[in-house]
């Protein structure tokens, strides 16, 4: 498995971001890339699953009009999906890859899929953060 870890990472410097932590004995890397929004991408390449998640937001008090909400943004999105932690409070973007096939251009279309939606919804997410 360490090879889809080390052609992963190769994926990630050819797009330009910076790997800001990485765990080889967990296959874990974390990236970050403030013009598109991304700040803590966690991409998981255990297994034979490719795995990304995104922290969004933290829902102190999620009623049904903003999960009726977040399920709508939900349907727009081009990858991934909304999912909320165990606990029910943290908002996270979440899409999951097959390994043995990945390539690049599926690899780009997931992360700009989070960057898009994060720039598309920015608002709606502060207005959400700060009354949830």
């Amino acid at each position: 498995m360490t090879e889809y870890f080390e052609r992963v990472k190769q994926y990630v410097a050819d797009l330009g971001y910076v790997i800001e932590r990485e765990l080889p004995e967990e296959q874990l890397i974390r990236i970050s890339d403030d013009a598109s929004g991304i700040q803590g991408l966690l991409i998981d390449c255990e297994d034979e699953l490719l795995v990304l998640e995104q922290f969004i937001l933290e829902l102190a008090r999620p009623d049904a009009a903003t999960l009726t909400r977040l399920l709508q943004i939900n349907r727009e999105l081009v990858h991934g999906a909304l999912a909320l932690d165990e606990g029910g409070r943290r908002l996270i973007f979440r899409d999951t890859l097959q390994l043995e096939n990945l390539d690049l251009n599926e690899l780009e279309a997931s992360i700009k899929s989070v960057s898009l939606m994060l720039a598309e919804h920015a608002d709606e997410f502060i207005r959400i953060a700060s009354t949830a």
